[in-house]
């Protein structure tokens, strides 16, 4: 989670303000908590997206089976590259990325990755920490000149990562069925959604995916082999079903290999359904989901998904989307309505 500003003004017409903040000329800095992945802005419930993407990452060096990415607040794009076994950078508006991790290629010594599927990019530590699912760790690698990685969290079936506000760590586990919460200098974690061996109870998941977790630390998963994702508010024993499926194709109330999910600041659900190729916006409490991106059937066009995995917003609401059968990451530009 990020801690981004944000300005607030007060009226110069209030003594308080006047006597307090005189010398800010009256304005005064909000600090606002954005989810990791998150928009910094507020998405309205009727935003679109163009529906034609543009490649920002995946044409040089290519990518092979690309899987989960992190957006900065430079709009530098981190990526995955399952297949090559490293991590690949692109800056913003930049064609060229730079290999940043697993130069050596593939291996289990501590400057090698295998099979990665997921990075996010901690700033407190510029570093970043990766899911090495081949080799069962989470590492940690320097930002800055790092020529190896640590590893943080040993015995892991890792797909995917996400952080809290607090520097808490996130982690899926394919193995265990479950999501575990990472507090600093931890090692063993505490479960924070399933845990119950591999089910479709509201207390179990199915090859935990991606998740999110939101302001109020409640974590989405996406619940890859239930077709569905699933909500557990912090503490709870059970989750909640926010949106689902039947494992079916195209149909607006079905989800089917759901993978990236993202969450805004009304609860919407944003979900990449695999295997229909498209993104769904999920609205809070609703029956069905809407399309916002792809749907046209799988292709290369650029208004096309083939297999979308990882997901995530940058600070503007732009939504990037890992396009893994095209090996590429398309952004879609966000359209705000005027109203």
């Amino acid at each position: 989670m990020e801690v981004s500003l944000s300005p607030l003004s007060f009226s110069k017409n209030s003594n308080e303000t006047r006597d307090s903040f005189q010398s800010l000329d009256d304005h005064i800095f909000l600090f606002v908590l954005v989810p990791l992945r998150g928009s910094l802005v507020d998405i309205h419930p009727n935003a679109k997206w163009n529906n034609n993407g543009q490649t920002v990452a995946g044409q040089n060096p290519s990518l092979s089976k690309p899987q989960g990415l992190y957006v900065d607040d430079n709009q530098t794009v981190y990526v995955a590259d399952y297949g090559n076994h490293r991590i690949v950078a692109w800056k913003s508006a930049e064609t060229n990325g730079q290999v940043v991790v697993g130069e050596h290629g593939q291996g289990n010594d501590a400057h090698q990755l295998d099979k990665p599927t997921d990075v996010i990019v901690d700033k407190e530590r510029d570093s970043l920490i990766i899911c090495d699912r081949g080799n069962k760790r989470v590492v940690r690698w320097p930002r800055q000149n790092g020529t190896s990685g640590e590893t943080i969290i040993s015995n892991i079936s890792c797909v995917a990562l996400t952080m809290d506000e607090n520097g808490s760590l996130y982690a899926t586990d394919w193995d265990k069925d479950e999501v575990r919460r990472y507090r600093m200098g931890e090692s063993q974690g505490t479960v924070v959604a399933g845990g119950n061996g591999q089910g479709h109870n509201l207390n179990q998941l199915n090859l935990p995916s991606y998740i999110f977790v939101d302001r109020e630390h409640s974590v989405f998963v996406s619940d890859f082999y239930n077709h569905r994702v699933m909500k557990w508010i912090e503490g709870a024993k059970i989750g909640s079903v926010v949106a689902s499926g039947q494992g079916q194709e195209n149909y607006r109330t079905q989800l089917r290999y759901p993978k990236g999910v993202l969450v805004d600041q009304l609860g919407t659900v944003y979900v990449a359904d695999e295997h229909n190729h498209r993104i769904i916006r999920w609205a809070k409490k609703a029956k069905e989901g809407n399309v916002i991106v792809g749907g046209d059937g799988y292709g290369a066009q650029a208004n096309q998904l083939y297999l979308p995995k990882g997901l995530s917003f940058d600070r503007h609401g732009n939504l990037y989307v890992v396009d893994q059968g095209n090996n590429r990451v398309q952004r879609f530009t966000i359209e705000m309505p005027s109203n």
